[in-house]
């Protein structure tokens, strides 16, 4: 387990960090593209705010003439449209994603074949 002290310092350091070889918006465009291999990662950037953070990186890499880090935000901005679209499309399915009828909770199938034991039916 970290110690509080560990982490106070980690954010201390990050906080006043002097490092700008690297572009913020480059950060948010790594971070989505990164976070789009991860379900749960996934679900985590757009929780907080990603999507907005996104776009506006994909602006800032556009007005800073960075076509290749626009691109990439671009693509990933389309995937997370994409994953919120098949979202919306499985609400109000069954298992498996198969649209399930109100009125029809019990589907006869092909079942499996019993072996006659010689049972009375009524057990």
């Amino acid at each position: 387990m970290v110690s509080t002290t560990a982490v106070k310092r980690a954010l201390a350091a990050l906080a006043t960090r002097t490092d700008t070889a690297r572009r913020p918006y480059i950060a948010v465009i790594e971070e989505a593209d990164a976070a789009r291999t991860d379900l749960r990662r996934a679900a985590g950037f757009v929780d907080a705010g990603g999507l907005d953070r996104l776009a506006d990186a994909v602006d800032a890499a556009e007005r800073a003439g960075d076509a290749d880090a626009a691109e990439r935000g671009r693509a990933a901005l389309d995937a997370y449209r994409e994953f919120r679209r098949a979202a919306a499309g499985a609400e109000g399915t069954g298992d498996g994603g198969v649209a399930v009828d109100a009125d029809d909770h019990f589907r006869p199938g092909p079942g499996i074949p019993k072996p006659d034991t010689g049972q009375d039916a009524d057990r």
